[in-house]
């Protein structure tokens, strides 16, 4: 995957929007996995779903995920170039 706002056989999202959106909780960056459809946020992970291209940035909505599924998210976007949604 390219820049964030792109995608390859996923989802794609307003390069502008994905520029400003940002953990409802904490307030910083998020990633883009147009593929899974999702927005992930690393330091807390918590995963917010994106629906019929919305992003659902509701902290009571976010999933957690345990300590195998945030590596691999992580691995992920470090093999994939996959970048936060800004610069935090």
């Amino acid at each position: 995957m390219g820049p964030a706002g792109n995608s390859l056989g996923g989802m794609s999202l307003d390069p502008k929007l994905l520029a400003i959106l940002a953990c409802p909780e904490d307030k910083g960056p998020l990633l883009w996995f147009a593929d899974e459809a999702a927005l992930y946020n690393p330091r807390l992970q918590r995963r917010y779903a994106v629906r019929d291209g919305i992003p659902v940035m509701l902290v009571d909505e976010a999933e957690s995920v345990d300590d195998g599924e945030h590596e691999r998210l992580v691995a992920r976007a470090d093999a994939e170039g996959i970048r936060p949604t800004f610069e935090g």
